[in-house]
């Protein structure tokens, strides 16, 4: 059973989104990814939002550009955390998107990532999970332990070739 929902309005969202599913499946976290427009196709979207708690949901992430109800929605029907992720668009940089995610009304929080942060937002869904999931933390502890070895090898050939030849 799928523990987390990614939810996009558009396949144009897919590139970021796909970011999420990578980390979700590198953690070995079930999801399912719809596309489903909040504001083209409504029933749809409100199907959705209201059995996503008994198919299994424990976390949505969900991706919108623009207006971005699509995040803000989920969360005032779905009870359980929502991660919202601003796409970046062409008119506003994805500005628009952002200030429509991060400014909930009180009592519809909406965790928010950066622009086109679909990573983090996978990331901080395991995260979420992970208080209840003590395989899930070793998991996202050996995870932070590959991101520090990165930084370790990158610092060591630095040292070793200089910056001029790196």
């Amino acid at each position: 059973m799928a523990k987390v929902g990614i939810v996009m309005g558009s396949d144009s969202d897919m590139p970021v989104m796909a970011k999420a599913a990578d980390i979700l499946e590198k953690l070995g976290i079930d999801y399912e990814m719809n596309i489903i427009s909040a504001h083209r196709e409504p029933a749809e979207f409100f199907e959705y939002a209201n059995t996503a708690e008994e198919r299994g949901y424990k976390v949505i992430i969900a991706g919108a550009g623009m207006a971005a109800h699509l995040p803000g929605m989920c969360a005032a029907i779905f009870p359980m955390p929502v991660i919202g992720i601003p796409m970046h668009t062409t008119s506003l940089g994805g500005r628009d998107s952002l200030y429509s995610i991060v400014q909930m009304p009180t009592g519809i929080p909406v965790a928010t990532v950066a622009i086109n942060g679909g990573a983090n937002a996978a990331l901080l869904a395991a995260k979420i999970l992970a208080t209840s999931d003590a395989e899930l933390l070793d998991k996202l502890k050996a995870y932070s332990e590959e991101l520090k070895e990165q930084v370790v090898a990158k610092d060591a050939k630095l040292q070793e070739v200089g910056y001029k030849n790196y």
